[in-house]
Parts: structure tokens; sequence; C-alpha cells
């Protein structure tokens, strides 16, 4: 690990372990504390990837929940701090070692896993493919390749319905835009209301985040935002431009969101994009409502470019909703409530919810047409080559943890 962060180098770990042997007692929990700073001093300086590759308990899951990325396979990868005997014998709880910190588990529910393989072998490959997007440490730029034109048969033109109310899978719209519609997406079965990940514009490496209209409407909950945070960070930290696709109807309402801390958690999307440096372009493909348009990347973040493709609709809240509040009164009076309804959304998504508000206030750079989509961010991507920000001096900022 010294010699690796010397040497600006990725380092790979491979893990199955028991955690610390009971035996060397103090011993060994200094030698995990040894690897715990190594992993927190080399964060941001250069990649670090964990393979769980067998049962890892105790301290042996937290070198990996300190990397940047940590692969799973089925029915082999275990993580878990207290193992199935000490929950029987603490809790009388009878529970297998899958049920508890499995692959799909950690894949899935807790999101401690960023990719999921069916085989070691699936695996291995998963890692080559990472490691061909990112830089090699933070004073590099991800090795460019041969640019090459999307393949997808989709027509971006027809992938996103005109109906806001229509579900439609962003990942289409992304294979439309990057190089050979090759997109790696990252911890995929986790909050999959947002998608992350990797793709290549003109052969350079640059970062998705992207709602998902298929999963809760893409809106945005505690999971999803730390999801993005995190990503955020990963590529601000390494040099790899963020390029945001929108359409978001807000935050995810309710209780358990509320309970759950949503305030604190959304807030780690607000920081993170605020404090990027990189290269930040949005797209906003549809819906951007409320505080969503402002955490996707608006302009108001810093976006270096913002576009908007014709649909699009940005408003405090969705025009429904607004309608009714707005209009009640001319709603409550008239003979055919429904009609006088529907002809005031229709009124203020032609006064207020469309992008060319927004435009006029110099707040989106351009409304474009979804064809024109790929060369636009090209373009952006080559006049932020040289972009430098200043920051305040300071040890560093407190973000929401």
């Amino acid at each position: 690990m010294d010699h690796a962060l010397k040497m600006k180098y990725p380092i790979i770990g491979i893990n199955d372990s028991g955690g610390a042997r009971i035996q060397e007692g103090v011993g060994a929990l200094a030698g995990y504390g040894e690897i715990f700073y190594r992993n927190t001093i080399a964060s941001g300086v250069i990649p670090q990837i964990s393979l769980i590759l067998g049962p890892c308990a105790g301290g042996a899951v937290y070198s990996p929940a300190l990397t940047d990325f940590v692969f799973v396979v089925e029915n082999i990868s275990k993580m878990f701090i207290t193992g199935p005997n000490v929950i029987k014998t603490v809790l009388g709880e009878d529970i297998s070692m899958e049920e508890l910190g499995g692959a799909r588990v950690h894949a899935e529910i807790t999101g401690n896993a960023h990719f999921y393989a069916k085989s070691e072998q699936e695996c291995l490959e998963q890692v080559k493919t990472l490691v061909s997007f990112i830089p090699w440490n933070n004073l590099e730029k991800a090795k460019p390749i041969e640019p090459k034109a999307p393949t997808t048969p989709l027509n971006i033109d027809e992938v996103v319905p005109t109906d806001p109310k229509q579900p439609y899978d962003v990942r289409d719209v992304i294979k439309c835009i990057v190089d050979d519609s090759n997109f790696l997406e990252v911890q995929e079965l986790w909050a999959a209301n947002i998608v992350i990940g990797f793709g290549r514009m003109d052969g350079e490496t640059v970062g998705f985040v992207a709602n998902q209209p298929m999963v809760l409407a893409g809106v945005l909950d505690c999971d999803s935002a730390d999801k993005s945070a995190r990503f955020i960070r990963f590529c601000d930290s390494f040099n790899i431009p963020i390029i945001t696709l929108e359409d978001m109807p807000g935050y995810l309402p309710g209780v358990d969101q509320e309970h759950a801390g949503v305030i604190r958690h959304g807030a780690k999307v607000l920081y993170a994009y605020s404090e990027a440096t990189v290269p930040k372009i949005t797209v906003i493909l549809r819906k951007a409502y409320g505080g969503g348009y402002i955490a996707m990347n608006s302009r108001h973040l810093g976006a270096d470019f913002m576009f908007a493709w014709p649909g699009a609709e940005i408003a405090v809240m969705g025009p429904e909703g607004a309608a009714n509040i707005i209009f009640r009164k001319e709603i409550m009076e008239a003979e055919d409530q429904e009609a006088m309804r529907q002809e005031k959304v229709k009124e203020y998504i032609e006064k207020f919810a469309n992008p060319y508000v927004a435009a006029s206030r110099g707040f989106i750079d351009s409304v474009i047409e979804p064809k024109e989509t790929r060369s636009l961010i090209l373009h952006a991507l080559k006049l932020s080559v040289l972009k430098e920000e200043y920051r305040p001096a300071k040890k560093y900022g407190l973000p929401p943890f």
C-alpha cells in the first residue's frame, strides 16, 4: 500500500478473511488500524479497488468499505461485522451467512458493493473493464482510446415519451450519446432510481449521473443521494468530467424518508456538485421540479453548461399541483371544475413550466433537440479542457455526512 501510493499506482485488494486473529490480541487490531489509515491517506490520490472472494468478517470488511469500488461474487462473497455464530449467541437468532451479508445483500440492499458478478472470472473481467475507464492517480486523466460513434439502433428522438407520466430507461439515452454505446454502470442493483457510471465521449472517459424514471419515477431519496454524491466526488477526485441527465419530480416524500434523514442525505448531492471543479454539464430531458432542479447540477450549483430538451418542464412543482394551488379560487368557482383545472394546468405549463423561461434568465444555455445532445456535449467538453476553478483556502469543508 505504501509503495502503490508512492508510485501513484492503483491498488487492488483481494479479500478472504475471518478477521482479526483472537490469539494475537491487540497486535492484530493494530495491524488493521494501520491498513485503515493507509486506505484513508490514499483516498482520492490513487484508485482503490476491493474484491471480496470469500467470507470477510469484522475488521476485514472495513478496509474494503474505505476503498473506492467493491466487487462481490454470487454465493462466494460474504461481508459482515458480526458472524452468524455471534448473532445466535447474543441475540438467539439463527441466520445464514448468505442472508446476513451475501453478495446480493450488499449489491442490492446495503449498497456496500459496487459490482456484482456470477463468477470469479466475470468479477476479474469487471475489474479490468473498470481500470480501463479510470486514471491511475489524481495527477492524470484516464487514458483516451480511439473515438467511436454510438452503435445502438435506438433513435434518441424516440427514447423519451412525450407523456411526462410514461417511464423509460434512461440508460437508453446514455447509449445514444456515448462512444460505441458502451456504458459501465456502477451500483446497478442498489438505489436504482439513480443511474451512475462511466462512458466515453470522443475517446475520453466521462461520468454519468442520471435520474431513472423506471424506478420511483426518478425521485431522489436517501440511498440514491448517497450513491450519486459519492460517485460525483470520485469523478472530481480523478479528473473525470461529470454529465448529468435530469428527469426528476423532486425528492421522495413521506414520513419514512423524513425520519431516515432525507434532508441530510439529500444535502450531500448539493455539496458534492457544488464542491466539484471538473467540467460539469447538465441536460434536462423532461422534468426538473423544485429542489430536484437545483440538486441535479443546476447552474446555481456551478454547472458549466446547461442544456434542456424542448419538452423539459422546469418549475417549483409539477403543473397539476401548482395549478391546484395558484388557481384554486377559479377552479372552485367554475361550473365544470375538471375542465377549468385542465385549462389552468395548460396555462401554467405555457407560462412557467417550460425551458424557455429558465433560458430567458440565463439559467439554461440552450434549448436543444434530442439529436443535438451528443454533439453539444462534445463541444462543451472541448471548451472545458482548460477549466480552472478557485476555492477559498481551507483544510477541508464539512459535508453533511
